[in-house]
């Protein structure tokens, strides 16, 4: 589940939405956009899935909801006229449609294990276009 927020710039998107988590008395795992960029390819989907794991180890041991926040997403992956993807760009796009097809397998690079089944973690991205 991805739940996208866009509007325009100083709206007030990532203010509320943490201020909607917190009164849900939910936790929040925040990313900002700057951490979406990387010269290793593949860095910054593997940080999206490690901090997705995080959020899910944080639900299971506090017993709380606990949400993936990623703001202003449109700065590290958004397309600005003519300029071209990156790969990481390519990869987070992908991390994110893979947590959504299977929000409870996710891999950081670990062998696959039949018992490794971790909780949902709603995925909330801020965006101003």
């Amino acid at each position: 589940l991805v739940l996208g927020i866009f509007g325009g710039k100083g709206e007030g998107k990532s203010f509320l939405t943490e201020l909607v988590l917190k009164r849900l008395g939910a936790e929040a795992i925040v990313m900002s956009a700057g951490e979406l960029e990387d010269e290793i390819a593949g860095r910054p989907a593997k940080l999206i899935r490690e901090r997705y794991r995080k959020a899910a180890d944080m639900s299971k041991v506090r017993g709380k909801l606990t949400a993936l926040v990623i703001n202003d997403i449109d700065a590290g992956v958004g397309t600005h006229a003519d300029t071209q993807n990156t790969v990481n760009t390519q990869m987070v796009v992908g991390t994110l449609m893979n947590l959504c097809d299977n929000p409870k397998r996710v891999s950081v690079g670990q062998d696959w294990q039949g018992k490794d089944i971790i909780r949902r973690v709603p995925i909330i991205v801020t965006a101003n276009d």
